[in-house]
């Protein structure tokens, strides 16, 4: 017993035609008959059907003189000239008219017959003409149906998707009214295998007159299987004849909607009893369907072109605001809303190196870390694109109904730059013509019982609900993540460019920038001093009145600020011109005493400050203590408002190097800032109601890279830890 799979089954060469028809094959360089139907006998005046055989048409003229007259026959040669063209043409075989259809196929000439049956009922409007006037993708299909039911008029007539998947849904259709509604549900990709589809592509009209009469063998000496795809009467293979069955119908007939050289979809019409539609209608409506595909995507194209404008308009301003920027990460933060809502996506991540940047509807923090880990993994091409994350990788990565789907573009991988568009989980379900669950099924052929995918006997509506996916990432969407690739390749480039040319000159003004920051620091110290023990003496002895007083007061805090900023800028500067001398020291002593006196300057006797083992580390003795001060003071600051303010502080060992954490409990830092952290004069929304300058971080960053170190932090509602690493000595 034999297993065939339904993407094998040889329907190209069932061995047999539908009884409707008539064949005649040649060999096509000497035009002797190889095969022929067996019912040719019927409308041929032929004693033996046998005698034809390895003979010529011409060698039976009182039989076969309407085809040696035809004008098709008469000129075979000229009209067999390109494999699989076929030539129409109407002759009468005694006192009925038939069809005559001549092709060329490998090595043999098809001569095929069908009569001609006339069509009362067929009433063709000038409606085809509108289907190019016509501004909607539905209507135009809606109109394709209303046209052909005046040339075929079946029961049910439906137009036909393919999906991507292989699956096909029901997009439009006109049936009698007492039938049940087709309209909207999918069909599995067993139900049309590969096969069949390339059959579709080929032979683009194809029709079953009626599924439960008997077939028409072909006889032949010299050749076993024929083959048929071109045939107009080819026999349909027993699998599919009981799936019409099972459909309720008695015929059917189909057209292949063609576009861009691909079979997008099929016009699929069914009747509940046998019914037969002549060769004239059956080309027609292959016009009409041509006409109507030719529409479709002259539409698409319409509408592909306005989106493509559009999108290079978009893209024209991404271009042109990333060049005001000094970096590209700078850029696409300022342009992070526009980023994620190009490709139509519900949020968007940013990263560069350690930095994460959010906008909209993300995953939480350590779960991005997660994907970005696994992208440097798994993915090799620069662009990666999946509707289906979450049901693949959710559990693996522990993400949720935001990443759903997911679009994953590596801007550089050395540096870990990468965008990452995300859509949530969309609530999807299919309604199925029928359970698409595959039957194994026993049927008979040619005396020989085989296994196969059995056609279902249920096209009751079969609802399944599918988890895990967002919605289809388009054509278009992927367009524009390439938009916005090819904005960041041009203006890097530019960008690059213009840092060649300018950075001998940007080397200078640095340098000349910082001696002046140092300069200026130190020398306005004196000024400020004298101006602050004046206002302190106009403070003791002008007239007590509370109003000057208080201007006075105000004069005298903000020279002690200007004074402190002075004298931060002046660290700044140390910190990247200062020789230094790294060393192996201790610091248990240095954050006892920063940590005390941080108590008194924040006005903070309640802080609780726990410090617990403190290694030696490799460092300048000087650029040590700014690290702690800076470090130590804002931790002691931003948890100075807390009804049990804590600080601790420990030094571990790892390998080589030492890590100190200071940890407090204080008002913690938001997500959306931590790219803009270490950059001078930059402070937190959260942040205003302290008193600072936004340069002390800017400070510790400078000395570590300095000293061969690392700052950075992690921070949430509960409190902020700032971690140190420093060399072992």
């Amino acid at each position: 017993m034999n297993f065939v799979d339904c993407h094998e089954e040889p329907i190209h060469i069932p061995g047999y035609i539908q009884s409707f028809g008539y064949l005649i094959g040649i060999d096509v360089d000497s035009h002797s008959i190889t095969f022929f139907s067996q019912n040719i006998s019927n409308i041929f005046n032929i004693e033996n059907v046998e005698f034809l055989f390895d003979k010529k048409i011409t060698d039976f003229p009182e039989s076969f003189q309407s085809i040696i007259n035809s004008d098709i026959y008469s000129s075979l040669r000229k009209f067999t000239r390109r494999e699989n063209e076929t030539y129409f043409d109407k002759i009468y075989i005694g006192e009925k008219e038939y069809h005559f259809c001549v092709f060329k196929s490998k090595n043999h000439i098809f001569l095929e017959f069908e009569e001609v049956l006339k069509n009362p009922n067929k009433r063709i409007s000038n409606k085809y003409d509108n289907f190019y006037i016509i501004d909607n993708a539905q209507e135009i299909w809606d109109q394709l149906l209303s046209t052909l039911s005046k040339v075929v008029n079946y029961d049910r007539m439906m137009v036909y998707k393919f999906m991507a998947d292989g699956s096909g849904k029901v997009i439009s259709e006109r049936s009698n009214k007492n039938m049940e509604s087709y309209l909207g549900l999918h069909y599995p990709e067993s139900d049309i295998p590969r096969q069949a589809k390339e059959l579709y592509l080929k032979k683009r009209k194809r029709i079953f007159s009626n599924v439960y009469t008997e077939t028409v063998p072909i006889l032949s000496k010299t050749y076993k299987n024929i083959d048929l795809t071109f045939t107009g009467a080819r026999g349909m293979s027993p699998i599919h004849g009981q799936y019409v069955k099972n459909s309720g119908a008695a015929s059917s007939f189909s057209v292949s909607i063609i576009i861009d050289d691909r079979l997008w979809g099929l016009v699929t019409c069914q009747n509940s009893e046998p019914k037969h539609i002549d060769l004239e209608d059956r080309v027609q409506a292959g016009i009409f369907t041509a006409l109507a595909s030719n529409a479709y995507s002259s539409f698409k194209s319409k509408r592909e072109l306005e989106y493509r404008i559009s999108l290079n308009g978009k893209s024209s301003y991404l271009k042109s605001d990333f060049l005001r920027h000094n970096t590209l990460f700078d850029s696409l933060v300022e342009n992070k809303g526009e980023i994620r809502e190009l490709p139509e996506a519900d949020g968007l991540v940013i990263v560069s190196d350690e930095d994460l940047v959010m906008d909209g509807v993300t995953p939480e923090h350590s779960v991005i870390e997660k994907i970005v880990k696994w992208a440097h993994k798994n993915t090799e091409e620069s662009l990666y694109v999946n509707r289906s994350f979450l049901k693949e990788y959710g559990d693996e990565l522990g993400l949720d109904e935001n990443a759903a789907g997911i679009i994953i573009y590596f801007i550089e991988r050395s540096k870990n730059e990468m965008l990452i568009w995300f859509r949530k989980e969309f609530d999807e379900h299919i309604n199925w013509a029928g359970n698409p669950e595959k039957q194994i099924g026993m049927f008979s052929q040619n005396g020989e019982q085989k296994q196969i995918v059995s056609p279902r006997t249920s096209f009751e509506i079969f609802t399944e609900n599918i988890k895990g996916n967002s919605k289809k990432w388009s054509s278009r969407n992927i367009s524009a993540v390439q938009a916005v690739r090819d904005v960041i390749l041009e203006t890097s480039h530019k960008q690059y460019n213009a840092i060649k040319e300018l950075n001998n000159q940007l080397r200078k003004v640095n340098e000349e920038l910082d001696s002046f920051s140092y300069t200026i620091s130190h020398d306005l110290g004196t000024p400020l001093t004298v101006m602050k023990l004046n206002a302190q003496m106009l403070l003791a002895n002008f007239e007590k009145t509370e109003k000057n007083r208080n201007k006075l007061t105000s004069i005298v805090e903000e020279i002690d600020n200007m004074a402190e900023m002075m004298h931060d800028v002046l660290q700044l500067s140390r910190a990247k011109h200062s020789d230094i001398e790294l060393e192996s020291l201790p610091t248990q002593h240095t954050i006892h005493k920063i940590s005390e006196n941080a108590k008194i300057t924040f006005d903070s006797p309640t802080s609780e400050i726990i410090i617990k083992e403190c290694p030696e580390v490799l460092a300048d003795k000087t650029m040590l203590h700014q690290v702690f001060l800076n470090i130590i003071n804002n931790a002691v600051k931003y948890s100075s408002q807390q009804d049990q303010p804590r600080v601790e502080i420990e030094g571990t060992e790892d390998g080589q190097t030492i890590i100190y954490r200071i940890s407090d409990n204080g008002i913690g830092i938001p997500e959306e800032d931590k790219h803009k952290m270490f950059k001078i004069f930059n402070r937190m929304d959260n942040a205003k109601k302290f008193k600072g300058n936004g340069v002390g971080l800017s400070i510790v960053h400078r000395i570590m890279n300095r000293i061969g170190g690392n700052v950075d932090y992690k921070s949430n509602k509960d409190g902020t830890s700032f971690i140190l690493t420093f060399k072992k000595p």
